[in-house]
């Protein structure tokens, strides 16, 4: 249960993060531009956010079954 919580306000913190760093860089522009990057800055920020908490890490469903296999083994040999 407790991971979970860490794990939203994680994903809030990055989201807000974000969305103030897009709202920022368009504010430069116009505030149309301001909404837009403050929304595409929150949808940074939580995919950052999922990333991080995903412990396979980013590229782990581009993976085969193999390459898996092999890693596995080889943190299996690591430890031993």
């Amino acid at each position: 249960m407790g991971s979970r919580i860490r794990r939203a306000l994680s994903r809030a913190t990055l989201a807000a993060v974000g969305g103030a760093a897009g709202a920022a860089v368009g504010g430069l522009i116009s505030r149309q531009a301001a909404s837009s990057g403050a929304a595409l800055g929150a949808f940074a920020g939580a995919t950052v956010a999922d990333v991080r908490s995903d412990p396979g890490g980013f590229l782990a469903a581009l993976r085969s079954d193999d390459e898996d296999e092999a890693l596995d083994e080889a943190d299996d040999a690591a430890t031993a």
